[in-house]
């Protein structure tokens, strides 16, 4: 039998927030479950948001996080890959956290093939029809000019204005555990049924929206979403023959 046969799944950490102490907290357990999963990992696939914000200067990046940077650089060096998604909250990652960490950086959905399964794999932010108001924010951010003037911005102003608008952001809905809306008013379940209409895939995966879930979406395909390291510490696993949502403890 294949030692490494896994394919382990997680998003939503957002390690930064809500302070240093329940973030380092998180830090430690996610680092705990990475630890352990590596032994049977064939490959780790981070969905997006794992931190709450991230940007990379030239010669400076934010501080702290160096107990999960150092165990996924170990686990690459090991010579599993893992795939890093950036999310609406980390999409400044540029070429400091590839090359000191070996992640695999995606920036746009990914098909892929695990035996003989098809599986599409997002954060899931801006996708479809939907969410509007983040598609302008995600072009205003993408924006190399509006990078460049950020970057003008000394590191300690940045990111206290960063830290600032995003803890406000999330603490205006709250830091609870999100709720499925159902399959005719969850944005991302209606652009997985578009999905399926042009293609078949059996398994269509995202984080973003903090709901852990694991459901139906027509006859021979599964939509599920992660949910968070915030309040349910969920993460998937595919076995080679089937996925499932599991739960930390």
């Amino acid at each position: 039998m294949e030692k490494r046969k896994n394919i382990y799944f997680a998003s939503d950490v957002h390690l930064g927030l809500p302070d240093y102490e329940k973030s380092r907290n998180r830090e430690k357990l996610f680092v705990k479950w990475l630890d352990e999963i590596k032994n049977d990992a064939k490959a780790i696939y981070l969905l997006g948001d794992i931190f709450d914000f991230w940007f990379e200067y030239k010669k400076v990046v934010p501080r702290g996080f160096t107990r999960l940077l150092g165990k996924i650089s170990e686990i690459t060096d090991s010579g599993i890959p893992v795939h890093f998604f950036t999310g609406n909250h980390d999409l400044w990652i540029f070429d400091y956290l590839p090359k000191e960490t070996g992640v695999i950086i995606h920036r746009n959905p990914v098909i892929a093939e695990f035996s003989g399964k098809k599986f599409f794999l997002a954060h899931g932010d801006g996708l479809g029809p939907y969410d509007k108001g983040y598609k302008l924010l995600k072009r205003i951010f993408t924006n190399k000019t509006i990078q460049w003037f950020f970057a003008r911005l000394h590191p300690n102003v940045a990111l206290m204005i960063a830290h600032s608008w995003s803890n406000k952001s999330r603490y205006s809905k709250g830091i609870e555990a999100e709720e499925f809306r159902g399959k005719d008013k969850e944005w991302l379940f209606l652009h997985a049924k578009e999905l399926l209409e042009q293609n078949h895939y059996d398994y269509l995966i995202f984080g973003h929206r903090h709901v852990a879930i694991n459901i139906e979406i027509g006859e021979k395909s599964r939509f599920i979403n992660l949910g968070d390291w915030i309040t349910n510490y969920t993460y998937g696993m595919f076995d080679g023959e089937k996925f499932q949502l599991l739960k930390y403890n």
